[in-house]
């Protein structure tokens, strides 16, 4: 009977060292996309994506990336502490004509997914004057 009891009792804790936190449950964004509209070339765009901690523990954010040097993202090296609300700044360079979309990976400690925000609109011509 000891025997079963223990294996049992180290099957539940293997089962609970293996079960990985969603990215759905850990963190929430206040929106996933964003639309600068029109916007003018040479004047950079900018953008606060919010994240809210949902876990019990502190929420540490990895790194931000994006899918070309245009684009820069700023992260909080802090942690985010549970139901907490931290800004990720998004700066788009506007150097280019033409419609874009460009994607932001955040990656937060001890998930495995990374999150995608993506950025889009039209840099147009600046009027002369």
């Amino acid at each position: 009977m000891k025997k079963i009891l223990f294996l049992a009792a180290a099957f539940a804790i293997s089962l609970t060292s293996f079960s990985q936190t969603k990215l759905e449950d850990a963190a929430k964004f206040n929106t996933e996309k964003h639309d600068f509209g029109k916007i003018k070339q040479g004047i950079p765009a900018v953008y606060y994506f919010e994240i809210t901690n949902n876990l019990k523990t502190p929420l540490v954010i990895e790194s931000a990336t994006s899918s070309c040097g245009c684009t820069v993202p700023e992260y909080p090296k802090e942690p985010i502490a549970y139901s907490k609300t931290a800004k990720i700044k998004v700066q788009y360079s506007a150097a280019g004509i033409g419609p874009f979309e460009k994607d932001v990976y955040i990656k937060i400690a001890g998930i495995d997914a990374s999150k995608i925000l993506k950025i889009t609109g039209e840099v147009v011509a600046p009027t002369s004057n």
